[in-house]
Parts: C-alpha cells; structure tokens; sequence
C-alpha cells in the first residue's frame, strides 16, 4: 500500500520528532548498509533445555524462500555477546493505565539487570496518539530508570499510533546506528491496538526488519484473550520480525527477559540473495529446516520484497511563445 500525501507529511513529522543520539552523533543520516535485493536473516536456535546451539554450519540447514532455495548464500556466522541496542517503548494510551506500573517496573529490571554498561545502549520512548522520545541512546541504567518512570500518558485526545511509532523509531533511532554490528530489539509494552496510525502494520514491519530489530512485547492482554484486537496484532509483529510476546497472565517477567538476553546474545546471522526477487512489495514467506538437536527456533516469518518505485512525472512541455 502506497503512503498517501497525509501519510508521508506524518513521516516526515515523525522523523522531525526523533533526533538520532548515537554514540554522540546527532546529524548521522539514516542509510540501510545492504542491497535491497539481499535479505538479512538473524536467528536463535536452542535445545530441549532452552540452551543456545552455537555449533550450526551451513550444512546443517535448509532455507526456503517463498518455497524455493536462495540464489546464493552471501554469509553466515554465528554471533555471541554482541553489544546489546534497546528500545524501550511503552504505552501511555488511556487503555493501558492499569498496566503502567508493571510496564515501569519490567522495563527498570532489563535497564538494572540485564544492561551491560560497557558494551550495550537503550532509549527510552513513550506513546499514545504521538510519541516522544524521553530519553536518547545511554548505557547508564540510573538514567534510563529514571526515563522510565517519567512516562506518563500525554494526549488528552485518546488515541494510539502503534505502527507510526514502530517506523519512526527504527528509522529514527535503529537507522542511524551500525545495526549489522549488535543485536537489536524493541521492549514493547502495549495491548496492541493501533486506531491513530497513518501507516500500516506491513509498513512499520518492513523498517523493522531493514534495521534487523525484532520485537519482544510485554502484552497487557491475557493468554486466551484472542478476542481482543491488538492480541493478533502483537503476535504479527513478534512473528515477521523474529521476536515474542509474553502476555499478562504470565507473570515470570524475569525469565522472560532471561528469554531475550539468551536470544540475542547467541544469534545466527545469515545474508542470502533471493532468486529473482520482484519489486512488488509481496510477503516472502521464510522457512528454516534445522537438525533434531534443535527444539526451538527464533526466527521471523519472513520478509517484504521491496516496493516498486514511482514512476517519474513527464516534464510538462513549454507552451511555445
């Protein structure tokens, strides 16, 4: 779906309200560092006892994009304890006061606990109809526990941007990072409903997975609580973008965060080229066929094939005088 004239003036609003703060650098342009044509995959593989396998080859696996093999395997490594880049973004809409407190608090024990100060960073954003960026890249975790617990709900007019808020912040905030050099992930807490949004959930999936981010969300919905609108919504944008969600009814948060630290420390990187890809813009369904020794397998669904380009105005001629 082609943004319209509205949306792209809310894209470009967006951007305005995320100013980059990478590693001191304030006018770092957003640049994606691959060809469009070239698919970065990022996974996590663990045992029957949730322990990261890290002995993986190539021979070991069989790839299958949109049902057939890629045209060429580009690079494949393993890689362990790269620096860490979070986004912490939580849900201030009117829907979720009931849940902030434990949004605060899940969010302060990954900055306190699982943080390391010497290698990893986080920001800190929060959001209903707008959003707004509290606190910018830090590796100090008294600084982003303190952005934490300064998100408060801010538009009095209601309403939820979800997806606005997914693009922006990979664009804005993940773009202007090496992000083929960490491994990234946006802490989400929210019930997943999104009535404010000029964008499309494809839209803000297809950023995430250019910046390589998948998304862990801490749902405020139960388990069984596939009634409720923004259940699908969060296991879509977990699924495409190889991430999770952990609901309300389950409340081991700490393992839970255990989960992510474990997922993103031992992390496969494989960059392959598909055969023939269209510039249609249609979902490429990925499938990833490991050894038995495999019971688990993080890993998202697959990848948006890039949009076809506009084609350009012809001039106007000059009326001859």
């Amino acid at each position: 779906m082609r943004p319209s004239p509205a949306s792209l003036l809310r894209l470009a609003l967006l951007a305005l309200a995320f100013t980059p703060h990478a590693f001191g650098q304030t006018d770092t342009p957003y640049r994606l560092n691959v060809s469009v044509d070239e698919v970065i995959l990022t996974f996590h593989a663990a045992d029957a006892h949730g322990l990261p396998v890290n002995d993986l080859t190539l021979s070991d696996l069989t790839l299958l994009d949109n049902g057939i093999p890629p045209a060429k395997i580009l690079d494949f490594q393993l890689q362990q304890n790269f620096p860490i880049r979070a986004g912490i973004l939580i849900d201030t809409s009117g829907s979720m006061s009931s849940h902030r407190y434990r949004d605060q608090s899940i969010a302060t024990d990954y900055a306190q606990q699982l943080l390391r100060q010497q290698t990893d960073q986080a920001f800190v954003l929060n959001f209903d109809r707008t959003s707004h960026l509290i606190q910018p890249w830090t590796s100090n975790p008294a600084t982003l526990t303190t952005a934490i617990h300064n998100t408060t709900r801010g538009d009095p007019i209601g309403g939820t941007a979800l997806f606005d808020t997914l693009y922006a912040a990979c664009r804005s905030q993940f773009g202007a990072i090496d992000h083929r050099a960490s491994g990234n992930f946006i802490l989400l807490f929210s019930d997943g409903e999104d009535n404010a949004s000029f964008l499309d959930l494809e839209t803000a999936v297809d950023m995430c997975q250019h910046t390589n981010t998948a998304i862990y969300a801490f749902s405020s919905n139960a388990r069984d609580g596939a009634f409720h609108p923004g259940t699908a919504t969060l296991a879509q944008l977990a699924t495409q973008t190889g991430g999770s969600v952990f609901y309300d009814d389950d409340p081991d948060t700490s393992a839970h965060l255990r989960t992510i630290e474990a997922n993103l420390r031992n992390q496969y990187r494989l960059v392959f080229r598909p055969v023939a890809l269209a510039h249609d813009g249609a979902f490429h369904p990925i499938t990833l066929a490991t050894p038995d020794r495999v019971a688990t397998l993080t890993i998202r669904s697959g990848y948006y094939a890039p949009k076809p380009k506009r084609a350009a105005k012809p001039a106007t001629p000059s009326p001859d005088r």
